[in-house]
């Protein structure tokens, strides 16, 4: 098993990215991840204007994967996440959702015990652990911010990604560049504060380098579902993209055409928000397992 550990930071995801560590197709590897703060914030008391904003949602990586090369997937089985035993919250003045009518900025510590997230010292919240910020090198020499989502993949916070799901995501530079970070304790679909219970932690990960296929991902398998994700300037046009993407996948995967793709996503598949708050929204569409089987698609 490789690891690879939170000194070695990015904050734009490129293939100019040096890589710290090539692994063999097939490999498992251990990401030890900083929160999305860098570890900056220690208690509540800790002053706003004092956070370095340049080391925000930090990935650890690259990793070179062998074998992969433009064109290609890479498959990215989730295998285990283990979390801090406390977290971090923040949010204020232009942040989140109500970003125009706070007037301070809050800072407020999580502790993690038995499983939740505990707020205002008493609500216990049950924990949800998935990876906030996970890609690969974008397309076209291109160096996207880690705190950005795209087609790379990216700060997607979509809260699908977590342990027992397999990501995939493209490959678009020899070795694919892997990074990630920004582990949440817990999240809701939108994260409209600006944040989930960000945390520090490391994920476990096994890949696999996938050739032959023309899947627009990133795409999320679970136990129960099929995803695809999609990140755009505008909710509605990620909901839009995330949509066709899964139509295009089973035009290809199950041979059906587009009417009846469609059909079939209008009445068992949901269309649903990861984010709203990152410089790019996220929506995915959702697919379940049993109607997946029922097609014969081998993922």
């Amino acid at each position: 098993m490789y690891r690879v550990e939170k000194k070695n930071l990015i904050y734009a995801m490129s293939d100019q990215n040096k890589p710290v560590l090539s692994v063999p197709d097939g490999s498992t590897v251990v990401f030890e991840t900083c929160d999305c703060f860098e570890d900056q914030i220690t208690s509540s008391d800790t002053p706003f204007n004092e956070l370095d904003w340049n080391r925000i949602n930090p990935a650890t990586g690259p990793v070179f994967v062998e074998g992969a090369e433009p064109g290609d997937i890479l498959k990215v089985k989730i295998e285990k996440m283990q979390l801090a035993d406390q977290g971090v919250m923040m949010t204020g003045p232009g942040l989140g959702v109500l970003g125009t009518e706070l007037s301070e900025n809050v800072i407020q510590m999580v502790p993690i015990r038995e499983g939740k997230a505990i707020l205002l010292n008493k609500i216990e919240v049950p924990l949800n652990p998935m990876i906030g910020v996970i890609g690969t090198a974008p397309a076209n020499g291109e160096a996207i911010s880690c705190g950005t989502p795209n087609k790379h993949g990216g700060n997607m916070d979509s809260k699908v990604i977590t342990e027992g799901s397999t990501l995939y995501l493209p490959v678009n530079a020899p070795g694919a560049l892997l990074a990630m970070g920004d582990l949440h304790a817990a999240m809701g679909d939108g994260e409209v504060s600006v944040c989930g219970v960000e945390i520090a932690g490391e994920v476990t990960v096994t890949v696999h380098v996938i050739k032959g296929k023309q899947w627009k991902v990133p795409m999320v398998k679970t136990e129960h579902a099929l995803y695809t994700i999609a990140s755009e300037e505008s909710l509605d046009d990620a909901t839009t993209v995330a949509t066709k993407n899964m139509v295009n996948f089973l035009e290809a995967e199950a041979g059906i055409t587009k009417h009846d793709a469609i059909f079939l996503l209008s009445i068992g598949g949901n269309l649903q928000i990861s984010q709203i708050v990152d410089p790019l929204k996220t929506a995915r569409f959702e697919l379940p397992m049993s109607i997946v089987r029922q097609l014969d698609i081998t993922i």
